[in-house]
């Protein structure tokens, strides 16, 4: 929950505090809670917003916001940016020897428990 997202409605400056979705299947908007990373097919809306929205006629609004009040960052957050920084920081393990049944394959990198081998085509 970024505190850049902002509404996005047309020259509103205000954060953003609720994401609008259409199911258009079922005819429904559906305004929740801001969602955690900006999507291309929801609309990030500011508290002003959200409480005057109306959908097209025929349609229903399904609202799933009860507190629409800007939050600031939660411990979660700052421990996920702190592990993303120690994790970025970590040094890069040395390629190891490919076991015996990979001959002909060597690792190149490794991200926690998986491995990135290229193919050696020197056989």
């Amino acid at each position: 929950m970024s505190p850049a997202r902002r509404c996005s409605r047309t020259a509103c400056d205000r954060p953003a505090v609720a994401t609008l979705t259409y199911v258009y299947a079922d005819q429904t908007a559906v305004l929740g809670p801001l969602a955690t990373y900006a999507e291309p097919h929801a609309y990030d809306l500011c508290g002003v917003h959200s409480e005057r929205l109306s959908a097209p006629r025929g349609w229903e609004v399904l609202r799933l916001a009860s507190d629409l009040s800007p939050r600031p960052p939660s411990d979660d957050d700052l421990l996920a940016l702190a592990d993303a920084v120690r994790e970025a920081a970590r040094p890069v393990a040395r390629p190891v020897a490919a076991p015996a049944g990979e001959q002909g394959s060597r690792e190149t990198g490794r991200r926690g428990h998986l491995r990135m081998l290229t193919h050696d085509d020197a056989q």
